[in-house]
């Protein structure tokens, strides 16, 4: 399914691919792949047990997308290990792995979704005209359950931080 002009880019109407979640629904299953001496994935059944946010950015190689990880880094640092943090965008693994290590990025796991853009097609998040992720911020209860759902209008925007963390709050 396509959403044509359901986010913008610089201005410019984008269609997005997959079906929107709906906050109330399960997640989808997904797979991503990280780097941490070896390729390795992530997948929606790792996330089960514990409160999920799952940041989505275009690429970490952008200002934006370098903010928004930051800021739930540090916000999401105190929470320890009570929740899952993910950060997810089609950069290879590798790169998203030298990201975090320069930027002391300690408190988001990163996936990557580079190889069949499975995690985008299935969360509705898969820019057509670009192939890259759209912004977007979901938080999952410890069942998988979606209970905060944001696709940011333009996706050289920030997200609105403060109702996801309140979400992720509110499960622990």
């Amino acid at each position: 399914m396509s959403r044509a002009g359901a986010i913008t880019f610089k201005g410019t109407p984008m269609t997005l691919l997959g079906t929107e979640l709906a906050v109330g629904s399960p997640a989808p299953d997904f797979t991503v792949h990280f780097f941490e001496g070896g390729l390795k994935t992530i997948t929606l059944a790792d996330l089960k047990g514990k409160p999920t946010i799952i940041s989505v950015v275009p690429s970490l190689d952008t200002g934006v997308c370098q903010i928004q990880t930051k800021k739930f880094n540090v916000e999401l640092g105190a929470m320890g290990d009570k929740i899952n943090a993910l950060t997810v965008s089609r950069d290879l693994p590798f790169a998203m792995n030298r990201f975090c290590g320069a930027e002391d990025i300690k408190s988001m796991k990163v996936g990557s979704d580079y190889q069949n853009g499975g995690f985008g097609m299935s969360f509705g998040l898969m820019i057509d005209e670009l192939k890259l992720l759209t912004r977007a911020v979901y938080v999952l209860d410890a069942s998988g359950k979606v209970v905060y759902g944001e696709i940011v209008p333009e996706v050289t925007q920030e997200p609105n931080y403060a109702p996801a963390i309140a979400a992720l709050k509110t499960l622990l």
